[in-house]
């Protein structure tokens, strides 16, 4: 729904540019690729082949560039009128989609080599695109600026270095320029001003020194700009307010870019996309709140990571840090971006009803609010459900509390809800589980109560996503969860109350991707069908999603290796209580795309499995804190994936296998608790073991260390001294730079340019490989 609507926003920004394209597309209709009733002119041909000889063309791109009729030529447009040259479209993604049996990888950059002053020779080209090409690093010729009739230039991703020639002032008649994605040293020259007919200009990505001219601000017709993640230093220009036709405005990502005052924004009664993300508004002063709130036809606003968070406290609408009450007045608005702002505070007050006065009217078009990550407090407001066309809604890591209302009932387009780390409590709502497009929903590490069975029966059969963990919920998984033929991919329950047996139902979820039931208390055995999760079988079942990176605790102690988890990892996590001892079943070894397995405090007797190498994908492995006896399977050694492994506090004897795999785990406390185990590394002698398996739920972060006293004071000073070292040398670097201004400045100066050289040299080599594997393959 997000990316729809961002696409939605710019196809209508780019709807408005192409009328005013309307006299330019007219001038391009009359160029024509062999259609030319006069032929091509021999000196522009000859300006062509000189051009082409400048050029490597290892995908054979310009192979059709022969003959004499160069209107014939790929990429090459003429006058249906007089037969000159008026287009020349070398896009280098668009000459790799025409041409047939090429890779993807043969085409990243076709052409490769210096721009010639022979275009010159082209007088009367007014389309030039030589985007997505490798110019190798060299500058941009000041000759660009002699092709007078240019009414589109497109230079972008093209590896051009240095400077923008200020002789690109000259081209008067230029109605498009996009140099995005270059490595300039310098900053954008003044002339650029002189570009007074220019709708659309993107330099975003281009890595310049300095600050954004003034003169900018002449460029009047402009709809379109975009400037974000160039490294722009000093102030906002307030001549930005000049361009009163502006459409689109982009600044994000300048770190060291400020703005005293936001004023200039009043002039731009048209804008509709507005992102200053990461943009330094700490000194701005209170005026611009209601200069924003002028701003009529808006759609979109970004203002992440923009110090909100010194907000004058004298503003009438603005409490401390809490969210303004000017956000609540933008009557067009659809999107809006206030994360990592240190917002703190309640909601503004809402007014009940169907249609709420302040959202349910005058935001009623809001379909993305993503307030996460701040310090707001208070209840959620039940009028949140007057958001209609509201599709994603994320409020977590907040202070939230008091119960979740039970109004949801009307949002038809809700499909994503992250409620999650706050401190929510009572049942989770019967009218959130029945929305019908619903698809995500995480309510994890919350105080939520009640018996899970009647949150999950109106459930919406579209559900990928399902995190209710970290709360106080009760019951048993009801069986019909796996028969409802859901799509969950992500099943997490870990840290409840929940008790039972698991439900062999649950095996009929078919596209399983994450399934953690850890830390509750379960009881009976391991339902031998979870062999059988197709899931964790068939790799195409799974598709790519957008998984985030659960922060899960599975250990017996406090080291957690299992904290970061990767997106595509398949995960599956056991937890039991109760009397009875039970196996591994043997049906497990048949995940074999498995990524984790945490069968930790399970009461687990018998044998490690002797076929568990099958599980060749494992990752993470932990079989801590069980009653497991025998010996290490040999078949171990054979997981090469295997980095994190726990088999501490069982009854394992034997060797300690020493080949392949376990050469890596040299860490003691990973056998910890094995008195029979024995080989390298050494393990510890002396080993307080959990006295009462009773209680071990409860108390599984209190298993110790038995440790000699001077051995731990020894520790104590090493440790200490270790910290010590750290915070000195920290604060040393770190301190000049958070004091001295200058030095942080020439610090992140060095850094990003570091960063550059080394992404031109992985580039460069990259080019140089391919041409080395065309070479072998001719």
């Amino acid at each position: 729904m997000a990316s729809m609507k961002t696409t939605f926003l710019l196809a209508l920004i780019f709807l408005l540019l192409q009328t005013e394209f309307i006299s330019l597309e007219a001038i391009w209709s009359n160029s024509s690729a062999g259609n030319s009733t006069v032929g091509c002119i021999d000196m522009e041909r000859e300006a062509l082949l000189k051009f082409k000889e400048g050029l490597e063309d290892p995908s054979r791109t310009l192979s059709s560039w022969v003959g004499e009729d160069c209107c014939n030529w790929l990429g090459v447009g003429c006058s249906n009128r007089t037969g000159n040259i008026i287009k020349l479209d070398l896009n280098g993604q668009h000459l790799c989609d025409q041409m047939s049996g090429n890779t993807s990888t043969e085409c990243w950059y076709p052409l490769i080599g210096v721009l010639s002053p022979s275009l010159l020779e082209l007088k009367y080209l007014n389309y030039l695109d030589l985007s997505y090409n490798d110019f190798q690093e060299t500058p941009i010729p000041n000759v660009i600026g002699s092709l007078n009739k240019l009414t589109y230039l497109n230079l972008s991703n093209a590896w051009f270095i240095g400077t923008i020639p200020p002789q690109i002032g000259n081209l008067s008649n230029l109605l498009y320029l996009d140099l995005s994605f270059a490595f300039f040293d310098g900053t954008i020259p003044p002339q650029i001003g002189n570009l007074s007919n220019l709708l659309y200009l993107d330099l975003s990505f281009a890595f310049f020194d300095g600050t954004i001219p003034p003169q900018i601000g002449n460029l009047s017709n402009l709809l379109y700009l975009d400037l974000s993640f160039a490294f722009f230093d000093g102030t906002i220009p307030p001549q930005i307010g000049n361009l009163s036709n502006l459409l689109y405005l982009d600044l994000s990502e300048n770190p060291f870019l400020t703005a005293s005052n936001l004023n200039w924004l009043s002039g731009l009664s048209s804008l509709k996309y507005l992102n200053l993300n990461d943009v330094d508004l700490s000194e701005a002063t209170t005026d611009w709140l209601q200069t924003v709130n002028l701003l009529p036809s808006l759609l979109e606003l970004h203002l992440a990571s923009c110090e909100l968070h010194y907000l004058p406290q004298n503003f009438p609408s603005v409490n401390s840090s809490s969210i303004p009450q000017w956000v609540f007045n933008f009557t067009s608005l659809t999107k809006l971006y206030l994360s990592y702002c240190n917002l703190t505070g309640s909601i503004p007050k809402i007014p009940k009803g169907p249609m709420p006065i302040r959202i349910g009217q005058e935001m009623s078009q809001l379909v993305q609010l993503d307030l996460s990550d701040n310090f707001l407090n208070g209840s959620i407001p039940s009028s949140i459900n007057g958001l209609r066309v509201l599709g994603f809604l994320r409020l977590s890591n907040n202070h939230f509390s008091g119960n979740i209302h039970n109004h949801w009932e009307g949002m038809l387009h809700l499909f994503f809800i992250d409620l999650s780390r706050n401190n929510l409590s009572g049942g989770i709502p019967s009218s959130m589980c029945s929305l019908p497009r619903l698809s995500w929903l995480q309510l994890s590490n919350n105080n939520l109560s009640g018996n899970l069975s009647f949150g999950l029966k109106f459930l919406s059969r579209w559900i990928s996503t399902l995190d209710f963990g970290g709360n106080r919920l009760s019951g048993t998984i009801p069986t019909w969860i796996g028969e409802r033929n859901f799509s969950i991919r992500i099943l997490r329950l870990r840290g409840n109350m929940l008790y039972g047996k698991i439900p062999k139902q649950l095996c009929g979820l078919t596209s399983i991707h994450v399934l953690d039931l850890a830390h509750n208390n379960f009881s009976g055995s391991i339902p031998t069908c979870l062999g059988s999760l197709v899931g964790y079988i068939d790799s195409n079942v799974v598709d790519h999603m957008n998984i985030p990176r659960w922060a899960f605790s599975d250990h017996c102690r406090e080291y957690d290796p299992f904290a970061k988890e990767d997106s595509s990892r398949k995960t599956l996590r056991l937890g039991f209580n109760g009397t009875r001892k039970w196996e591994i079943p043997v049906e497990l070894t048949n995940l074999t795309l498995l990524n984790s397995l945490n069968l930790s405090w399970n009461r687990l007797t018998g044998k490690i499995l002797e076929n568990i190498g099958a599980l060749h994908q494992l990752e993470t492995l932990d079989l801590s804190c069980n009653n497991l006896s025998g010996h290490i399977p040999p078949s171990m050694s054979s997981m090469t994936f295997l980095s994190h492994l726990n088999l501490s506090y069982n009854n394992l004897s034997g060797q300690i296998p020493s080949s392949n795999q376990f050469q890596t785990f040299n860490d003691p406390s990973i056998y910890v608790g094995n008195p029979q185990l024995h080989g390298p590394p050494p393990l510890p002698t002396s080993v307080l073991m959990p006295s009462d398996r009773k209680t071990e739920h409860k108390n599984q972060e209190d298993v110790h260390v038995n440790i000699d006293g001077e051995d731990q004071f020894e520790k104590l000073w090493f440790y200490l001294s270790i910290a010590l070292g750290f915070i000195v040398g920290f604060w040393a670097v770190c301190g000049s730079l958070l004091m001295k201004k200058t030095w942080r400045y020439i610090y992140f100066c060095i850094a990003y340019k570091m960063k550059d050289k080394r992404l031109v040299a992985i580039a460069v080599n990259m080019t140089c490989l391919q041409r080395k594997i065309q070479a072998t393959r001719h």
